[in-house]
Formats: C-alpha cells, sequence, structure tokens
C-alpha cells in the first residue's frame, strides 16, 4: 500500500501475509429487531482482553467497544425485520456480513486476503455480492481476537438499537431482554400485538395469530 492511505492511518504497515478481517454477528435469535454483523481490521497493538462478548460482562463489553472504535478499522452490516422475513434469518445474516465487509474495504481502502467468520458457515457461494476467500471457525469468537473484536462491535451496536426502539415501545422491554422470547416479551406480544420491529416469519411470532 501507499504512505498516506487510509490503512496507515492505523499504524500499520501493509502485512506480507496479507490483510485479514474477523467477522462476527448479533442477533439471529431474537423476535424483534435487526440482525447486526461487524467487520474489524485489528490495530497494533491490539486492545487486551478481546473475547466472546458473550463471556465479558456489560462494563468490560463497553471499555473495549470504545477501544476498538477508537483504535481499529471496522464496518458494521444491519438488516432490519422486514428483510429477516423476506430472506429467511440464515439469508439476512449472510446479507449482514458481506455489508459488515464491504463497508471495513471502503473504510481501508484494500480489499483483504481472507476473512475469518465465528461459526461452521460463510456466506461464500450464499450471497451473490460475497467476493472474499473466508474461513469459518466454530467458537472463533473465543479463539481469534480479531472475530472476539467484531463479536463486541455486532452486540453493542445491536444492544442500542434496542436500547433505542424501547423508548418507541416500552411494553415489550427491549432494554432488558433485546428482543428475545422472554416470558415478559411473550405477555406483551400477547397484549399489545406485534410491531414493525418484530419478525413475522418467526414461529413464536406468527403462531399468536395476531396479524389478521
Amino acid at each position: 500500500m501507499l504512505s498516506g492511505t487510509p490503512y496507515q492511518q492505523f499504524g500499520l504497515d501493509f502485512p506480507d501475509d496479507g490483510v485479514v478481517f474477523g467477522v462476527d454477528e448479533a442477533g439471529r435469535g431474537p423476535l424483534a429487531g435487526p440482525v447486526v454483523a461487524a467487520a474489524v481490521l485489528l490495530c497494533k497493538p491490539r486492545p487486551s482482553g478481546l473475547d466472546d462478548s458473550k463471556k465479558l460482562s456489560e462494563s468490560k463489553r463497553a471499555i473495549l467497544e470504545e477501544k476498538i472504535r477508537r483504535r481499529c478499522a471496522f464496518g458494521i452490516g444491519v438488516v432490519g425485520p422486514e428483510e429477516i422475513d423476506r430472506l429467511n434469518i440464515f439469508g439476512a445474516t449472510m446479507l449482514a456480513m458481506t455489508l459488515a465487509v464491504a463497508r471495513l474495504c471502503d473504510v481501508v481502502q484494500c480489499e483483504p486476503s481472507e476473512v475469518l467468520i465465528d461459526g461452521n458457515t460463510t456466506p461464500h457461494g450464499r450471497q451473490r455480492d460475497w467476493r472474499w476467500k473466508a474461513k469459518a471457525i466454530v467458537g472463533g469468537d473465543g479463539r481469534e481476537p480479531v472475530i472476539g473484536a467484531a463479536s463486541i462491535l455486532a452486540k453493542e451496536y445491536r444492544d442500542r438499537i434496542m436500547r433505542d426502539a424501547a423508548r418507541t415501545y416500552p411494553s415489550y422491554g427491549w432494554d432488558r431482554n433485546k428482543g428475545y422470547g422472554t416470558k415478559d416479551h411473550m405477555k406483551a406480544l400477547r397484549l399489545h400485538g406485534p410491531t414493525p420491529l418484530h419478525r413475522r416469519s418467526f414461529a413464536p411470532v406468527a403462531q399468536l395469530d395476531l396479524f389478521g
């Protein structure tokens, strides 16, 4: 890379073995809200303590998120409930990952030599706009720091969306359950019906027969 490109703004020389992005998602299981993916290119020195976001306390995630956003390069992909219902959650997740990687490419103005993805599946051959070499790693958010960083960004970004949505739809407890099908959330669904943020294709929502 030439000196002065966005890549150099992160204090890195272009590595001989290429650029590796890490990708993870948040929000596959909830009944409401978007699915969010994050792609990260780590800085050097990388923030310490990176791990699977689910293993970190809320306060620790917040601290690490601020460090990642300030010192590293990242892209975020968000796919909302309507697209989730249209594509199904798997297709929506593959799209969110593709959007996140494309946005990170725009930020650093280079293509990754490889994208490491948490889980057992990648968008390669499953999402038409995916064009990068990809490797799926089961438990990757706890094994690869670059994926751990992506898991933190994706979860924190999505949690903020749901906390904001809870102000508009306070009955469903999204500030606490983040859209998952908790007892209180299901009770509110039965009482008040679905909102525009609910995933109508998800069985626990659809089976309430609230859409007539």
